[in-house]
C-alpha cells in the first residue's frame, strides 16, 4: 500500500477558509446581543418611565384611554433584527450599529377609544418630550402600496431639563418609540400578523378588493364612533341644561339626566355610584318611563322623606327613596313590572308585599297613579 498522498485529496487554503469579504452576520448580531444584555435593565426602566409620564399627564387632563403599556425590546428580538441584511446590499447588515440604529429598544403603546384622543395623546407627547421623528403609518403604507393600519409612531427622548433631575439623568440620550392608535386600528394590527401578503399588488384581485373594503369599513367605523361620542356628549349637555332649567319634556331618562334630576328634587347623595343610576334607569324603563317629565308627573305630590320614614323608620338614600315613592304610587303594578319579579324570586315579592302593607297602615293610598303604557313608550322610543 503506497504512503503517497494525492494532492487532490488535500483541501486548498482557499477552500478551507471563509471568504474574507463575506460579512459575518452571526458574529455581528452576537456582539450586539452581548452589549444589549448589559443595557436591557436600563431600557426596561426607561420604557416604564415614558409610560408613566404619558399616563400621568393624560390622567391629570382627564383624558381616557383603553390602555397604556410598555416593554423593552427582547434580547432575542434584538439579535434577530441585528442579523438582517441590508435591502441594498445582501452582504452588509441593515444596522451597522444596532444599539444606535434600532430605535424601538424601549417601546410604549397607547390605545385609545376615539380618533380625537389620538390627537390629545400627540399633544401630550409634543409637550412632554423631545420628538425626534413623527411617522404616520397610514401615509407610509399608502406610499409603499402595502396593507396596513393607521397609526402614529413617535421617536422621542426626554427633554434636557427633565434629564437634569437625578432620577432621570441616566436616561439622557436614550430613544423610545411610542405607538398611538385607536382600538380598531390595534385590532387590524394584531390580525395583520397572520396576513402572508403585505403588498397590495401581490394579492389576488378578489382578496385585494375584500381587504380594501375592510380597511375602508374600519376607517368609517372609527369616524362613526367618534361622531357618536360627540353626539352623545351634546345630548348629555343639553339634558343637564334642560333639567337645570326645569324643562323636562322630551328629556330622555339616562343615568346622567336621572342623577341631575334627583340631585335637584331629592338632594345630592354622594354615596350613589354610576352603576346604581344605570340600574335605576333599567328599573324605570321596565316600569314604562321614557322621559323625565313622565317620572316627574308620576311622583309629584309625594314627600320622599316622609315615605322613607314611614317604610324604614329613617331617611334612606336617594335611590331607595325614589323606589319607595314609585312603589307606593304604583302599588302592585310596581311589583309586577319590576325586573326582579321573576320565578324563584319569592323573597322579592314578599318584601314588596310587606312594604306595601306597611305603607297602607301609615295611611297611604296604594296604586293611586297609573304606570305609563309599555307598548306606547316602546313605539315612542323606536
Amino acid at each position: 500500500m503506497s504512503d503517497t498522498v494525492s494532492l487532490e485529496a488535500v483541501p486548498s487554503p482557499e477552500e478551507d477558509e471563509p471568504d474574507s469579504d463575506e460579512f459575518d452576520f452571526n458574529r455581528h448580531a452576537a456582539l450586539a446581543k452581548s452589549e444589549y444584555e448589559q443595557l436591557y435593565p436600563l431600557y426596561d426602566e426607561f420604557s416604564s418611565v415614558v409610560e408613566s409620564i404619558i399616563g400621568t399627564c393624560l390622567s391629570n387632563s382627564k383624558i381616557s384611554t383603553h390602555s397604556i403599556t410598555s416593554r423593552p425590546k427582547s434580547i432575542e428580538g434584538l439579535y434577530r433584527k441585528a442579523k438582517k441584511a441590508s435591502s441594498d446590499n445582501p452582504n452588509s447588515p441593515r444596522y451597522g450599529n444596532p444599539l444606535r440604529e434600532i430605535t424601538d429598544l424601549a417601546g410604549v403603546r397607547v390605545i385609545t377609544y376615539f380618533l380625537s384622543v389620538v390627537q390629545d395623546v400627540e399633544k401630550v407627547i409634543q409637550d412632554q418630550f423631545e420628538v425626534i421623528e413623527r411617522i404616520d403609518k397610514s401615509e407610509t403604507f399608502e406610499k409603499d402600496r402595502r396593507l396596513g393600519y393607521q397609526s402614529l409612531h413617535f421617536l422621542l427622548r426626554l427633554k434636557p431639563n427633565r434629564c437634569t433631575l437625578p432620577e432621570y439623568a441616566k436616561f439622557s440620550g436614550l430613544t423610545a418609540e411610542v405607538q398611538v392608535r385607536t382600538i380598531l386600528q390595534h385590532a387590524w394590527a394584531e390580525i395583520e400578523h397572520d396576513i402572508q401578503y403585505k403588498a397590495v399588488y401581490a394579492l389576488p384581485s378578489q382578496i385585494r378588493r375584500r381587504f380594501m373594503a375592510l380597511a375602508g369599513a374600519l376607517e368609517i367605523a372609527d369616524r362613526e364612533f367618534q361622531a357618536i361620542a360627540k353626539h352623545d356628549r351634546k345630548l348629555r349637555e343639553a339634558a343637564l341644561k334642560s333639567v337645570a332649567d326645569d324643562k323636562l319634556t322630551g328629556v330622555e331618562i339616562t343615568p346622567d339626566a336621572l342623577k341631575a334630576y334627583l340631585d335637584k328634587e331629592f338632594g345630592p347623595d354622594g354615596r350613589m355610584s354610576d352603576f346604581s343610576y344605570s340600574w335605576m334607569v333599567g328599573v324605570l324603563k321596565s316600569m314604562g318611563f321614557t322621559y323625565l317629565n313622565e317620572l316627574d308627573e308620576f311622583i309629584s305630590g309625594y314627600d320622599d322623606v316622609e315615605v322613607s320614614r314611614a317604610l324604614h323608620g329613617s331617611r334612606q338614600g336617594q335611590l331607595t327613596r325614589l323606589e319607595d315613592v314609585l312603589m307606593v304610587a304604583a302599588g302592585q303594578d310596581y311589583k309586577l313590572r319590576h325586573p326582579w319579579n321573576r320565578q324563584g324570586n319569592d323573597w322579592f315579592r314578599d318584601l314588596i308585599d310587606h312594604r306595601l302593607e306597611k305603607a297602607k297602615e301609615k295611611g297611604y293610598e296604594l296604586g293611586a297613579r297609573k304606570l305609563p303604557n309599555l307598548e306606547h313608550n316602546a313605539s315612542d322610543g323606536a
